[in-house]
């Protein structure tokens, strides 16, 4: 693989040549990816994280903003990172209120951490197995994007974003609900109020 200096990639960007996009992303993308699953994300996530870092990049170097104090890769990974930094806020965030959002009784019979940590798993395991779109626009909000620019980056329109979204929403509570561990959960609370009784 030729290798290209930090000067070489900056002036290919700028003239949106695809062949250094590839170059990044053989070269990269193994790295963000080790770094993305280390902390529970998946293929696909590293993939997201990295396409959104290159576009911050783009942006930067057609604003005339970017400047470079340190190697590329460095700035690109300490980009991806903070970015993924932040859709695991935000993902944590959407467990919380999506857990919160599901229950009925505002008493909780089990200790709060590891109410947290089962709906945490839940919302995981439930939010992975959706389509690539739902969760990539569903990351987006999170990460809150403008609806507008949501449907720019992903080639729709910004009436199917919304609606998608609403959707997206919708299908992850429902789905959270139907979940086996839930059900046993929320079972388990319902026979522990009726002992207490």
């Amino acid at each position: 693989m030729k290798e290209y200096s930090d000067s070489e990639i900056i002036d290919c960007l700028r003239k949106r040549e695809s062949y250094v996009v590839r170059y990044l992303s053989e070269k990269y993308i193994p790295v963000i990816r080790l770094m993305v699953s280390q902390s529970g994300g998946s293929s696909d996530d590293a993939s997201d994280i990295f396409q959104d870092g290159l576009i911050i990049i783009l942006e930067k170097i057609d604003t005339g903003d970017l400047v470079l104090k340190c190697k590329f890769k460095t700035y690109l990974y300490s980009i991806c990172e903070n970015l993924w930094r932040t859709v695991l806020d935000k993902r944590k965030a959407a467990a919380n209120y999506v857990s919160s959002s599901v229950e009925n009784e505002p008493e909780r019979d089990i200790s709060e951490t590891m109410d947290r940590e089962l709906h945490e798993i839940i919302f995981r395991d439930v939010f992975e197995k959706m389509d690539q779109t739902s969760k990539s626009i569903l990351n987006m909000y999170w990460q809150d994007l403008p609806a507008q620019e949501i449907a720019d980056k992903l080639g729709f329109t910004y009436g199917y974003v919304r609606k998608r979204k609403c959707e997206a929403q919708n299908e992850l509570i429902m789905k959270i609900k139907q979940h086996p561990e839930y059900i046993r959960i929320m079972n388990s609370e319902k026979i522990a109020k009726e002992i207490v009784r």
